[in-house]
């Protein structure tokens, strides 16, 4: 029971799929961080679904292109898009490291977090689209498999990462977990994430996981040396950098193929 409690709390806390109430209670928490990349499942499998099937229904490229963008939105609320422009202000201030973490809690949205999201949606939206000019069902198999590998890494953080402060959603459930098991599990599910993209195509998965293990590196080191540590809003922008960064990869590399 704990582990279906466990599920629910990461669907409920990361998606915006109904589901059942569960209790916040510490033997519920220890696992939620191992059910956390099924979210990216179902966004996975929504993506393959409208990238292998919208060209059976006479879609232009602009619709293909917005669909695919706002799936991921759709479902998870756009949580960790939050995080993304949050993050954007913080590091846009020149501001001390207590400053920073300030303005990551802050509810109130800057010009920067602004120009971050017309930036990401534009980048996003016009590599999408060169995915429906390509028509190879293997890059949206991985991009697709990419939404269950960011969130192995971003949980994984979670669990191995210093955080920033003890308060906050990254502590909550830093503290509620028990690292070492959930490391393991999400360690795991990451390594059959990376295998299962590799298999669909060895160049565009091999390109996929690079582009996702260098934003990890990236992450772990803005994280630290701007934060010291990370929080609920880094590990956000970490997953919805790595996203747009596995996309770039895989229509990067299917282009010189």
């Amino acid at each position: 029971m704990k582990y279906i409690n466990a599920c629910i709390i990461a669907f409920a806390m990361y998606s915006k799929i109904p589901m059942p109430r569960a209790d916040w209670e510490k033997e519920n928490m220890k696992y939620a961080m191992c059910f956390f990349p099924w979210v990216g499942v179902v966004i996975g499998a929504c993506v393959y679904l409208w990238g292998r099937f919208a060209g059976n229904i006479s879609v232009g490229s602009i619709l293909y292109a917005a669909v695919l963008t706002l799936i991921p939105i759709f479902i998870t609320g756009g949580i960790h898009l939050d995080g993304l422009l949050d993050t954007a202000d913080a590091l846009s201030s020149w501001q001390t490291r207590e400053r920073r973490l300030e303005i990551l809690k802050d509810s109130h949205t800057g010009a920067f977090a602004i120009i971050t999201c017309c930036m990401y949606f534009i980048a996003y939206f016009g590599f999408s689209s060169e995915l429906f000019e390509m028509q190879r069902i293997e890059g949206i198999g991985v991009i697709a498999i990419g939404f269950f590998l960011s969130r192995c890494l971003s949980g994984f953080s979670v669990t191995a990462f210093p955080c920033a402060k003890d308060s906050g959603l990254a502590a909550t459930f830093a503290n509620g977990a028990d690292k070492k098991r959930a490391g393991k599990v999400l360690i795991g599910e990451g390594i059959l994430a990376i295998a299962v993209m590799i298999w669909v195509s060895i160049p565009l998965g091999i390109a996929a996981v690079v582009a996702a293990l260098l934003t990890f590196w990236w992450y772990h080191h803005m994280s630290v040396e701007k934060f010291g540590g990370i929080t609920g809003d880094l590990a956000g922008c970490f997953l919805q950098v790595c996203e747009l960064m596995i996309l770039v990869a895989v229509v990067v590399v299917e282009k010189l193929l």
